[in-house]
């Protein structure tokens, strides 16, 4: 007997009218061991359970496509330096420096050396420099912005390495947000990936995002 013969794709077709109606498995056998009978029993279950969970999964495909498809035009443009350029094609990236005006928590697990703030058509984006000053070291896992209205945006965070006790490190937020629709001044709360320790940040702004004209010229 070879192995190919241990092996069988089998259809079922239950007689009693409950969905699903048939089941498609393989079977497959031992070598020294075998059945002449097999019984296959199942539970049916409601239509409208099965018809929720069709949905639900056309509906995490579809969006699983669409971060595809979102991704791979992503990779079509170009990055760094020349990224930045292009993005610039339409209306400026502004930018400012609000480290002054930063109103850090007295429990903040990280202190704040520097803090840079980005605005563009559609979304926001802040550049921190932070200090371990404990004994762990520290790793962003996620991030948050509340505005003064209580409006809250979920921040994606990067990070290039592990930030080493007492060692500097950047950390990188942004989201796809359109600037004026935040009411700042903000709050930004930052969460390690293992552990407890945060790093709430209260007087975030953002700057406004200037006007183009149609020549691609930065209106005064």
């Amino acid at each position: 007997m070879n192995a190919s013969s241990l092996k069988r794709s089998v259809t079922v077709r239950f007689a009693d009218g409950a969905a699903p109606a048939s089941a498609t498995f393989w079977l497959v056998g031992h070598a020294a061991m075998g059945a002449r009978r097999v019984e296959v029993f199942r539970q049916p279950r409601p239509a409208d359970v099965l018809k929720k969970e069709r949905d639900e999964a056309q509906a995490e495909a579809r969006q699983c496509q669409e971060d595809k498809a979102r991704l791979l035009a992503e990779r079509k443009e170009p990055g760094g330096l020349m990224g930045a350029a292009w993005l610039e094609r339409e209306k400026p990236v502004a930018s400012d420096n609000i480290f002054q005006g930063l109103k850090p928590h007295p429990a903040n697990a990280l202190q704040t050396e520097k803090a840079q703030s980005y605005s563009h058509p559609g979304s926001i984006a802040m550049r921190l420099q932070l200090l371990t000053p404990g004994a762990e070291s520290w790793t962003a896992a996620g991030a948050e912005l509340k505005d003064s209205a209580g409006v809250e945006v979920e921040l994606s965070a990067w990070q290039e390495s592990v930030i080493a006790p007492g060692t500097l490190g950047f950390v990188v937020v942004g989201a796809e947000r359109e600037p004026g629709q935040l009411t700042c001044p903000c709050t930004l709360k930052l969460w390690e990936s293992q552990g407890p320790r945060t790093v709430p940040l209260g007087n975030v702004t953002f700057p406004p995002v200037e006007q183009v004209s149609e020549q691609g010229n930065a209106r005064e």
